[in-house]
């Protein structure tokens, strides 16, 4: 049942005769209900147009203050680890695998940051204002099974390559080096993607909202990751993105309670909503256009730039419903573009290498789990009440991310804008520090280490991380702005992402999954995929605009179209070759010993770690969870949904209380379970901190002793015999041929 908000009592406020103009054309029309909350959005045609609500010195404050605090944070906390819990110094291998055993809840928690782009925060709210319907349950559920369904691939890695560095070192070691090249070319592809939409959307959301100058703000923000990427490695990540998560869960937390306890309840919305889905075309043209002109509102395009009146293409019209043409063509494209951000990521194998191989499995599952609560919970409180309280936002605006800040700075005023610049600046450098050291990671193992220096030590190894970090960091800003200068913004790289990688998923999964996968079929489907979903993107952009350029080519047919090709043909491409022309019979068991590693750290690689038949039960408990995960959220879920069609008030009230439950029960296990994991470290820290204040020097309690690790650099004198037997033995190899053993 809507309520009323009758426009007769706005007499007098905005623009001059503009409520009496719609009272003369309507004496019974009902104006939004964020009008009298704030009179000054009457005739205001743009939420952000011309005006900021936050000082330009707040956004230099968080995105060059908040990164010079992580970095020193960060720098101390990983000094403290080093000096009094007695972890592993910084080598190479230590820079890039985090000693390969960190525990399920730091895990989840990393799966959970790194997850969490800026996409995340703002794209699942803009699906909302974009496509007028709940498709954020299709974002949040088809962005949440590629995690779910990696903890696949984290396991097996544990099993057949747990000596890996990067994913191309296992492509590299099974298929040879032509299909090394290939799938090093869709890695970065990945990486720049995936980095490039974290400062698109980041420096337009600080330009929105300080005004700091788009361009400066996309290089700044890079800065932030550098500094303590560069210095602590992977460990330095992982303990930075537990602190990010838990800001970005507090944050979240924060926005349900205003929505749904504090300012409105979900029976005031779903009201609100009834009154937005009730507006005729008519009546839309004017609440938002001075003109009075089709144009404004987009209705001559059949693209609504407004909030405002029933959906085309959603059942009945309505906004509270899961069944919606355009939603579905965005979950497909979610589904398969987000398939290519995992599997092709560095990042995600490279929480694997760092995880213990019991906890693999587990952070991963859990990880999704709890991931899943940020898009669908934030969705829910700022994503509907974008469009119950029919803000002024234009579908341009959307499309930038601008949907949770404007919401925000509505509920809150500029503490909601300032909360929101934080929980966005959390999901940058959080994400952005993974992609950095996920590229330096394959510079230094798979292009340094494998074609220009062979024979490189660990320290030359580690210079070269550090190197990469802070040139990739350098270039991803001015990449972001000459993408920027080119009119794309972070809804249309979303929506490409899986044309350009989503060809090289099925090959990546088959190469852990399947002994007849052949390394040739997996070079020519990678390939094929790849420019047949090129060319049918073109062609499809051609057929229904009669014209290509950025706008037709990101309408969501077109992308839809690009994005199925490239997975299905590179898929089906790959089996064919595999199964009757080139059919392999791979020994998996062989595969580890042709990964060497640089320095002969075994951390996280003895035999009493590797026990095949726990990672066996690992593998076999996370291929039933996931799977079911997966067919629960992505086909029971919606089909439960369908007899409902338009949702009645108590089914979204339960709607409502599922997404609050689950935002609360996954922020209460992000932030306690790594802490209660590692409450034995965090306790010698604070026992060493304590004893260097009061300069006392307990038995067994002072400054932890590390065993010195052997490196290439120090090589192990061999035996004569053994010399003699294998004159060109890497300085690897005893160690490896002992594990074999």
């Amino acid at each position: 049942m809507a309520e009323n908000f009758p426009c007769a009592t706005l007499l007098g406020k905005g623009p001059s005769n503009f409520i009496a103009n719609i009272i003369s054309a309507n004496p019974t029309e009902l104006c939004p209900v964020s009008w009298f909350k704030n009179p000054e959005y009457i005739g205001q045609d743009s939420y952000f147009g011309g005006s900021t609500p936050l000082d330009t010195w707040v956004g230099y404050l968080v995105v060059v203050g908040f990164g010079l605090l992580f970095s020193v944070f960060t720098t101390i906390v990983v000094y403290l680890d080093k000096t009094f819990a007695g972890n592993a110094s910084m080598t190479s291998e230590h820079f890039n695998t985090a000693g390969r055993m960190v525990k399920t809840g730091l895990t989840a928690s990393v799966i959970v940051s790194q997850w969490t782009w800026a996409a995340t925060l703002l794209q699942s709210s803009n699906v909302v204002t974009m496509f007028l319907d709940v498709s954020y349950h299709t974002y949040a559920s088809g962005a949440t099974i590629q995690v779910l369904l990696f903890g696949v691939l984290a396991i097996s890695l544990k099993d057949i390559a747990p000596s890996a560095h990067t994913m191309c070192e296992i492509v590299r070691a099974r298929w040879g080096k032509a299909a090394h090249i290939t799938f090093l070319f869709f890695a970065f592809c990945a990486n720049i993607i995936v980095t490039s939409m974290l400062l698109l959307g980041g420096a337009a959301t600080v330009q929105a909202l300080t005004g700091v100058n788009y361009m400066l703000a996309a290089f700044l923000i890079p800065w932030g990751v550098i500094l303590y990427t560069s210095t602590g490695g992977l460990k330095a990540t992982f303990m930075a993105s537990y602190l990010h998560t838990v800001i970005i869960f507090a944050v979240l937390i924060t926005m349900i309670t205003l929505v749904y306890i504090k300012i409105y309840s979900s029976d005031q919305i779903y009201s609100f909503l009834a009154n937005t889905v009730s507006y005729t075309e008519e009546q839309c043209m004017a609440l938002f256009s001075t003109e009075g002109s089709k144009e404004d509102l987009g209705a001559t395009t059949g693209t609504p730039q407004y909030a405002c009146g029933p959906v085309p293409g959603n059942s009945q019209g309505s906004y509270l419903t899961i069944l919606s043409a355009d939603g579905l063509m965005f979950g497909i494209i979610n589904i398969v573009g987000n398939f290519g951000t995992v599997f092709v990521d560095q990042s995600y194998w490279q929480s694997a290498i760092a995880a213990r191989p019991q906890s693999a499995a587990k952070g991963y599952l859990l990880g999704g789990i709890c991931w899943f609560a940020i898009p669908f919970s934030l969705a829910t409180s700022l994503g509907l009440a974008s469009t119950a309280l029919m803000l002024p936002i234009t579908r341009g605006e959307a499309g930038s991310g601008l949907v949770p800040p404007a919401v925000a700075d509505n509920l809150l005023g500029d503490a909601g804008a300032v909360l929101i610049l934080i929980m966005l600046f959390m999901a940058i450098v959080s994400t952005g520090s993974a992609e950095s050291i996920a590229v330096s990671s394959l510079v230094a193992y798979d292009i340094y280490r494998e074609y220009i220096n062979p024979e490189a030590s660990g320290k030359q190894i580690l210079w070269v991380s550090r190197v990469v970090i802070v040139v990739f960091g350098l270039f991803m800003g001015l990449f972001a702005i000459a993408l920027q200068a080119m009119g794309l913004n972070l809804g249309w790289v979303y929506l490409f992402m899986g044309i350009v990688i989503g060809s090289a998923v099925i090959p990546l999964w088959n190469m852990m999954t399947w002994d007849k996968a052949s390394g040739k079929g997996a070079i020519i489907s990678a390939w094929s995929g790849f420019v047949l979903a090129l060319i049918g993107w073109f062609v499809g952009a051609k057929i229904e605009s009669g014209v290509v350029n950025v706008a037709t080519l990101g309408s969501n047919p077109v992308m839809l179209s690009g994005n199925l090709i490239a997975i299905l043909s590179s898929g089906f491409i790959h089996y064919v070759y595999s199964k009757f022309i080139d059919p392999q019979d791979y020994d998996f068991s062989t595969l580890d010993a042709n990964i060497h590693l640089v320095e002969q750290d075994l951390s996280g690689l003895r035999e009493d770690e590797l026990d095949k038949n726990e990672i066996r039960r690992a593998k076999r408990w996370i291929i039933r969870r996931g799977y079911l995960l997966t067919f629960v959220l992505i086909i029971l879920w919606p089909i439960l949904s369908i007899p409902a069609q338009i949702f009645t008030q108590s089914y979204f009230a339960f709607w409502v209380l599922v997404s609050i439950a689950w935002g609360f029960g996954a922020a209460i296990t992000i932030f306690f379970l790594p802490l209660f994991e590692s409450q034995d470290e965090i306790g010698k820290v604070c026992s060493g901190v304590l004893n260097y204040i009061m300069c006392k020097k307990e038995e067994g309690a002072g400054y932890a002793e590390e065993e010195p690790v052997k490196t290439v650099d120090e090589p192990v004198k061999a035996e004569p015999e053994a010399e003699a037997d294998a004159p060109a033995v890497e300085a690897d190899a005893p160690a490896a041929a002992e594990e074999e053993a």
